[in-house]
């Protein structure tokens, strides 16, 4: 989530806006931020000398991105205001894969009408959490979009923000109100609260807690045992972890780290998060990307100097983050999770 000042671009001044990003993509390397060591035992996550290394930069606001296809495949990430998403591929490098990403209305639709979390089914497809339509929508083989679900009894969503996928084909997925053109006081609103939900495979959806204010980013530990979740709220920024029970629904939450402290001195708020296989919570916050312990102790951060808003892993330990304009990436150590289709 995040403020701007509202604009519409045609679509056809945004392709020729973003074919000329690409040319601007393949310059010499740059890097930004610093790494903030906290523990001695971040060193067996992140080198000495690793820095982050600026793969684009002249977007709005970037969220959602997933890597797609194993070793030769690319990122994608959205570009929320744009109502795009983009590809990045070390070969080619950056260029516009999809729009209308999340919105295919033809009036004004706020400043956020976009596609925001991204993430890959057990078949290898896209999965897209949908703004301005409301949605969660998967990319079909055959080029389209199919709608996976838009209500919870009968009521539409306020706006998918974020969502995670289980082994067995759960989804699991938080919905505030980011996405709709007044947010919390819209008068299209038709749930009145913001909650986390799951998408069983038969079509079924459990609403799992409404306690979360603002629910945002989501992660699973490495065995499905617990969810994680962040709370976008100023004054309540926070990451609690619910114990996922057998029938997967969640036990009580526990709020493990509030960095309410640090808001305002620094960019950002808890938003999207990854996992890797030692079960090391990579966490976006005030100031950069937050690196948990599996226990939750604080190793260090990522202080990229932006409001950041997610992070996943690629490859060969890539770490790929969203921060306001920019896509940057750092090279991990971190032990990575089986790989998906």
């Amino acid at each position: 989530m995040k403020a701007y000042h509202p604009w519409r671009l045609p679509n056809l001044i945004l392709v020729l806006s973003s074919l000329l990003f690409v040319q601007d993509s393949v310059v010499a390397q740059q890097y930004l931020g610093t790494v903030e060591r906290l523990s001695p035992e971040l060193d067996s996550l992140l080198e000495q000398d690793a820095k982050m290394e600026i793969l684009g930069s002249g977007f709005t606001w970037t969220e959602g991105p997933v890597w797609m296809g194993g070793a030769e495949g690319h990122l994608l990430f959205s570009d929320i205001p744009r109502n795009s998403i983009f590809q990045w591929s070390q070969d080619s490098g950056i260029r516009l894969f999809m729009s209308p990403s999340g919105y295919t209305g033809v009036t004004y639709y706020g400043l956020e009408p976009g596609s925001n979390g991204l993430l890959k089914d057990l078949q290898g497809r896209l999965v897209m959490c949908e703004h301005g339509d409301r949605r969660i929508s998967v990319l079909t083989e055959q080029g389209g979009k199919r709608t996976l679900t838009d209500n919870y009894q009968g009521k539409r969503f306020n706006s998918p923000n974020d969502a995670i996928l289980k082994r067995n084909g759960d989804l699991y997925f938080t919905d505030p109100p980011y996405g709709l053109p007044e947010r919390f006081t819209d008068p299209h609103r038709e749930i009145d609260f913001c909650g986390v939900y799951r998408l069983s495979p038969d079509g079924t959806v459990t609403l799992l807690t409404k306690e979360i204010e603002r629910p945002n980013g989501l992660a699973f530990s490495p065995d499905e045992s617990t969810l994680y979740v962040a709370q976008s709220h100023p004054e309540h920024a926070t990451w609690t972890s619910f114990p996922v029970q057998a029938d997967g629904t969640l036990g009580k939450g526990h709020e493990f780290y509030d960095a309410t402290h640090r808001v305002g001195a620094e960019l950002g708020l808890p938003d999207g998060m990854t996992v890797d296989g030692a079960g090391n919570l990579w966490a976006s916050g005030p100031g950069g990307i937050y690196i948990f312990s599996s226990e939750a102790k604080l190793l260090g951060r990522l202080l990229t100097g932006l409001a950041t808003s997610n992070c996943t892993f690629g490859p060969e330990g890539w770490l790929y983050v969203t921060a306001d304009s920019h896509v940057v990436r750092i090279k991990t150590k971190a032990v990575m999770l089986p790989a998906t289709p």
